[in-house]
């Protein structure tokens, strides 16, 4: 456990049984989190699936906690929200009811066999770089990049804001 809050930045992702309805609840679940706290969070995202063929499309979000957890109490704690809803890890980027990655830990780099922070993916995801721009657009990467940097490399495509 860590002695101060850290801000954490979480992706939020479903395509599977009301992709809406399993974000929602996460985010409802986030918020219960020990030692930590729901700060904000995004809008409802639609998105077209990364990975094989034939997906439906997602509905995505980011998160804000702040949290005293370690980055690995934390990562334990997601993934037994993933668990809960009946995440089942068959196919690398297939359908799943409910993804949770840790994006950022504060400002630090984590490079161990189970975690990498910044999340490896997160600046060539539409899906996360849009919707974490709308609740922190002034964020700067650990590495020094501007989130508004990176959304120049990053356009919007078929990302669709559908709800608050």
């Amino acid at each position: 456990m860590s002695t101060t809050a850290q801000r954490v930045w979480i992706g939020l992702g479903s395509n599977l049984d009301d992709p809406r309805a399993q974000v929602s609840t996460a985010l409802q679940e986030l918020a219960q989190l020990p030692e930590s706290s729901l700060v904000t969070h995004s809008s409802l995202y639609r998105s077209d699936p990364v990975g094989p063929p034939g997906q439906p499309d997602y509905i995505n979000a980011v998160a804000a906690l702040d949290t005293q957890l370690s980055p690995e109490t934390l990562l334990d704690a997601l993934q037994a929200i993933e668990q809960a809803h009946q995440r089942v890890r068959k196919i690398h980027w297939g359908p799943r009811t409910l993804d949770l990655d840790l994006l950022l830990y504060g400002n630090e780099t984590i490079a161990t066999p189970r975690l990498s922070v910044p999340h490896p993916f997160m600046t060539q995801r539409n899906f996360v770089l849009w919707p974490l721009a709308e609740i922190a657009p002034e964020l700067i990467l650990p590495d020094g990049r501007s989130l508004q940097a990176l959304l120049l490399q990053c356009p919007l495509g078929t990302l669709e804001k559908i709800s608050l």
